[in-house]
């Protein structure tokens, strides 16, 4: 019987994820030895060996774009079909482990994904994915969202795209072909909706529905928001917002490589946290 397949996926498109994607290396690598690939664009080739520094790592060309951050969300959208693996966790480049996450690989023999609920949960309070002033749209959410043709419905829940696991099923895979229909209609919908992909992930759940389990915030503890959380028990995933980076959990992934790399960071990258593309 051949042996089962695990790894990790993530994705680097552009420089300004360049350094916390070092720190994401070393931290997986601090607790799991399994292959990480890495969708890839608009990095320059010559800096490629300072991401395969770390061992068992596969570089992949994303769906290239000038937009990094259009070219994340469609990165996301290829997860599936880039994905090696019988079981897989797909994680930020922002993200930190503090601990090792074997459990979650175990989860996946019964279940098709693991998620993450948002910090604000519920769709029709989801004025995030709107443009135009918060407090206004809070009314608007839901209609705006169904008149562009999302099935979302009142009790529609928001996850958290940053950490998700999968197994390689069917079901996951119309899945990913329904995630990626639904993002279409938002990236053709400039005008009411932002370029996120949380509006179009619930809808795929909605039409899919997958056999998932939703864990707790512990396992994608976004650090912005920290004061919403009522955490029991360890934080196992450190979830570094912009612009809020992982400065405290450096003690996981500190090195001499990461040492060095982030003295010389800060005169060959740009700033993370001034990214054009975010405000797009």
């Amino acid at each position: 019987m051949a042996k089962e397949r695990r790894g990790f996926i993530t994705i680097l498109t552009g420089l300004y994820s360049f350094q916390d994607c070092v720190h994401f290396l070393a931290a997986v690598r601090k607790f799991h030895q399994e292959p990480i690939i890495i969708l890839i664009d608009r990095v320059p080739k010559v800096l490629y060996p300072l991401l395969l520094a770390f061992k068992n790592i596969i570089l992949k060309p994303a769906p290239t774009n000038e937009n990094t951050v259009l070219a994340s969300r469609l990165a996301k959208l290829a997860l599936y079909e880039s994905s090696e693996f019988d079981k897989t966790i797909y994680l930020d480049s922002d993200i930190c482990l503090l601990t090792d996450i074997n459990d979650v690989f175990e989860y996946l023999d019964d279940y098709d994904f693991l998620l993450t609920e948002d910090v604000q949960p519920y769709i029709v309070k989801a004025t995030n994915l709107l443009r135009g002033n918060q407090q206004e749209n809070l009314p608007n959410v839901l209609p705006t969202l169904q008149s562009v043709g999302l099935p979302l419905k009142e009790d529609s829940i928001q996850y958290n795209g940053g950490f998700m696991a999968f197994r390689k099923t069917e079901t996951t895979k119309v899945f990913f072909e329904e995630f990626k229909r639904y993002f279409e209609i938002v990236k053709n919908n400039q005008e009411k909706l932002l370029l996120k992909d949380q509006g179009a992930f619930a809808s795929a759940i909605e039409t899919v529905r997958p056999k998932m389990k939703i864990l707790p915030p512990t396992y994608n503890y976004l650090s912005k928001w920290k004061d919403y959380y009522k955490i029991e028990g360890q934080i196992k995933v450190l979830h570094c917002t912009y612009p809020y980076r992982p400065q405290y959990a450096k003690d996981i992934t500190r090195s001499f490589y990461t040492r060095v790399f982030d003295k010389l960071a800060k005169v060959f990258l740009p700033n993370q946290v001034r990214n054009p593309w975010r405000v797009k």
